[in-house]
């Protein structure tokens, strides 16, 4: 199964530590596993466009839809049996600890 790990900024998270950021090790680790099958930081939210489609008129707004604490600051897909599975590895990240990771399943169109 594909999961989507959304990697967010949490203000209410342990002041990020440069010394502790085993990033490179995770992805290392994920990526010998054959559990992560891309991944990637995002540029800022300011950089972000909201696009809407109403009544056949598109509107673009400058940034994010909404104002949040927690901004997406990047993504991985993983690959793994089960969700339990997948947690177990978002767990690990780095930013479990410094923000906060989102873990959702790709939807099955079967």
């Amino acid at each position: 199964m594909q999961f989507l790990m959304l990697v967010c900024d949490d203000p209410t998270a342990e002041p990020f530590d440069p010394a502790r950021n085993n990033i490179e090790e995770w992805v290392e680790q994920a990526d010998a596993a054959g559990t992560r099958a891309l991944g990637d930081r995002l540029a800022a939210a300011g950089e972000a466009r909201t696009v809407r489609v109403r009544g056949g008129r598109t509107t673009v707004t400058d940034g994010p839809f909404a104002e949040f604490s927690e901004m997406i600051a990047g993504f991985d897909i993983l690959i793994c049996d089960t969700l339990d599975e997948a947690v177990e590895l978002a767990a690990k990240h780095p930013m479990a600890r410094f923000g906060q990771l989102e873990v959702r399943p790709f939807y099955s169109w079967s």
